[in-house]
């Protein structure tokens, strides 16, 4: 039996029908053709003691030995509050935005004075660690405190690629399995699309390590 299929349309931009859409448009389409990013907000402190906290969607696994992580920070042409606290102190933290406060988190984008902090403008907590000089986020249920470690300069298109080692991991009890994963669908940890889409996460599957010319299987609960 033959079956008709409706044909699927594709829309094909170029590199020059990209660079003649109108700006917020482009800034968009490029930022959300990537994929899910990760969702996190970075928290550090200034010298005269007020908190920053700051969303970022760029936050990416560097090593498990030493513990490193890092993210992209964007061009220091404008004030960056917390490139400069953490560059003077040399800890930050990164914790998880969850479902259920992604409105919250997504307010401290918006540009604050220096000497205002966000965690009181949106309505955080602030919660310190012993030998972390950055304030972690009480209501995040997987947070990271980092020493500041290098930064690499991205020439192309004048960011920073920020290298931080993880000194401090907190994780709520009930989200880790015996084998070290963190099931960020039991945190419900948010991703983000683009710059201002968050979504849910669920886990579709877990799979035993991949070899040549074996049958996957998924791996038991």
């Amino acid at each position: 039996m033959l079956i008709n299929h409706q044909p699927i349309f594709m829309t094909h931009f170029s590199k020059q029908d990209i660079l003649n859409l109108p700006g917020l448009e482009r800034m968009h389409l490029i930022n959300s053709c990537g994929g899910l990013k990760s969702a996190n907000l970075i928290g550090t402190i200034s010298e005269a003691g007020v908190s920053n906290l700051a969303v970022f969607n760029s936050v990416i696994h560097l090593g498990s030995n030493p513990p490193m992580l890092s993210f992209m920070l964007r061009p220091t042409t404008v004030e960056r509050h917390s490139y400069t606290n953490f560059k003077k102190n040399s800890h930050f933290t990164v914790n998880h935005i969850h479902s259920d406060f992604v409105n919250k988190a997504h307010q401290t984008s918006a540009k604050y004075d220096e000497e205002v902090s966000e965690f009181k403008e949106v309505g955080f907590t602030e919660e310190f660690i012993a030998d972390c000089k950055a304030p972690f986020v009480k209501e995040s249920k997987i947070k990271m405190g980092c020493k500041y470690i290098n930064e690499y300069y991205i020439e192309e298109h004048a960011c920073r690629l920020i290298i931080g080692e993880i000194q401090h991991l907190v994780v709520e009890e009930g989200i880790m399995d015996q084998d070290g994963f963190l099931d960020l669908t039991r945190a419900g940890s948010a991703g983000i699309i683009g710059l201002d889409g968050y979504v849910k996460t669920e886990l579709i599957e877990r799979y035993a390590y991949a070899r040549p010319n074996q049958e996957l299987k998924p791996l038991k609960p």
